[in-house]
């Protein structure tokens, strides 16, 4: 498969998802993956934590799981080539984010560009970084969300491909926000990862392409009521 995934894929679209804890947007990509209709499969979960329960998500779904420790290497490098190893013996045509709490070298992200997406809570540009809930809540904001995009070298700088919004309600806290929030996340990933295994989604320079169009540098806007652009 070539760099931008320009056309369909031949067969399913093959992906490996990268995690750190508990991996509920593992969950909604393997429910979506199970599906009779669905055009991609995962094909590993890998963790840097032993601990993460996404591996046990992963194994009960009877996906291959690997655990490589971040702590097993002198620097980051060593180790983003060795995850890079790891994900290319199972050659996926997309790598997969889902709560990889790890910020990725250059060289990784270069090695998987316009494959490798993430997801980020908050609507993006505002609020890149941590505790983006607390951060909504401080502002007086009111709206927040989520947002699916590419992975480049600027932290969650990237192309936006999806975003998903929530209303700030009056007596939110961060934790009631993120929950909300979250509804949506599980919602707007793997519609992103079937985009992508249709061959229907790419990285263009700095934005993203969907059905041959350029979105807005927002990316889509999600609805309820559907994929409005599923033809």
């Amino acid at each position: 498969m070539n760099e931008f995934n320009q056309g369909p894929v031949s067969g399913p679209c093959r992906i490996v998802v990268l995690i750190s804890g508990s991996g509920s947007n593992l969950q909604a990509l393997l429910d979506d993956a199970a599906k009779a209709d669905s055009e991609y499969g995962i094909q590993a979960v890998i963790s840097n934590k032993a601990d993460a329960f996404g591996l046990t998500r992963a194994r009960n779904a009877g996906v291959e799981t690997q655990v490589l420790s971040h702590r097993d290497y002198g620097d980051r490098e060593s180790f983003d080539q060795a995850l890079i190893e790891s994900i290319d013996a199972y050659q996926p045509d997309l790598v997969i984010l889902a709560g990889f709490m790890r910020i990725l070298t250059p060289g990784f992200v270069r090695h998987y560009s316009g494959r490798l997406l993430n997801i980020h809570p908050s609507l993006l540009p505002k609020y890149q970084g941590l505790h983006t809930h607390q951060r909504a809540l401080d502002a007086g904001d009111s709206e927040h969300g989520v947002t699916v995009h590419f992975v480049t070298e600027e932290l969650d700088g990237g192309p936006a491909i999806i975003q998903a919004s929530v209303p700030v309600l009056a007596d939110d806290t961060p934790e009631t926000l993120a929950q909300r929030v979250q509804v949506q996340e599980h919602k707007i990933y793997p519609l992103a990862a079937r985009w992508f295994a249709q061959g229907r989604l790419r990285m263009a320079g700095d934005r993203t392409e969907l059905n041959g169009e350029l979105l807005p540098r927002s990316g889509h806007r999600f609805s309820d009521a559907g994929d409005p652009v599923a033809e």
